[in-house]
């Protein structure tokens, strides 16, 4: 598929659209979306919220009428019913760039990072991620950070916090993310893998460790290991997500 004419996106012009599912992220969506809008220069910023109750859309908004300096793409605000994957995929839909970052609003890009893509698509890449950081300072973090890049590095598998990217004309070869309740960022990826293995960029991007440190590092490892495997024997993904977000209570 790389080699069609009709398909390849290699030119100089190459853009690339950034798209953030957000619910109630007010803590987090300024600094994300002002950090962006000062190191990228991005050709889109689709924001999708899922029905926040917190200051998110009032966020996107002010920055929306504020301006953006030096012709840079200001933030756009989609809504979608509530759920990660169909947020994201109504923000793939949306988007008319090259290629497509997802980003979630607790992750920070490095200052290169439309340049490690723009590469790795030249490259012949369909698709891939960053190594990933976790943000905290606890000595298990770089552990498990390791085993986070380790373990996607030789199954091919690629979750949310690494900031998958996929050329548009292969996200919507696919059908893009399939409305699951949970586990959307595996199974696309896995389908993703048919195609071609991912390109592994050194990033890295910067996620919060906000949830391992609340729930202990070693407890939320094992519920992350239980959920795949209970994935991989059929379990249901409207299933594990109740499981999942009880955690949170």
């Amino acid at each position: 598929m790389s080699d069609t004419p009709e398909s390849a996106v290699r030119a100089a012009s190459l853009t690339v659209a950034v798209i953030i599912p957000v619910f109630n992220e007010a803590a987090r969506l300024e600094q994300c979306l002002s950090q962006i809008l000062q190191y990228h220069d991005f050709g889109e910023i689709i924001v999708v919220d899922g029905g926040s109750t917190d200051a998110s859309v009032e966020i996107v908004c002010k920055l929306m009428s504020s301006g953006v300096q030096d012709a840079r793409a200001a933030p756009c605000l989609f809504q979608a019913a509530r759920g990660r994957a169909r947020q994201l995929h109504a923000g793939a839909q949306a988007a008319g760039a090259d290629v497509l970052l997802f980003l979630h609003a607790d992750t920070v890009l490095p200052p290169d990072a439309i340049q490690q893509i723009a590469q790795a698509i030249r490259r012949g890449h369909l698709w891939g991620r960053f190594d990933v950081q976790l943000s905290g300072r606890n000595f298990l973090l770089r552990i498990v950070e390791r085993l986070m890049n380790w373990r996607s590095a030789f199954s091919g598998i690629v979750t949310g916090d690494q900031a998958m990217f996929v050329r548009r004309d292969v996200y919507r070869l696919l059908g893009g993310f399939a409305p699951m309740a949970l586990m959307e960022d595996i199974e696309f990826s896995g389908r993703l893998k048919w195609l071609a293995q991912p390109a592994r960029l050194p990033g890295p991007v910067i996620t919060s460790s906000q949830r391992w440190e609340e729930h202990g590092v070693i407890r939320t490892i094992l519920l992350m290991w239980n959920l795949r495997f209970l994935y991989w024997l059929g379990v249901s993904p409207e299933r594990l997500a109740r499981w999942y977000y009880r955690q949170d209570r």
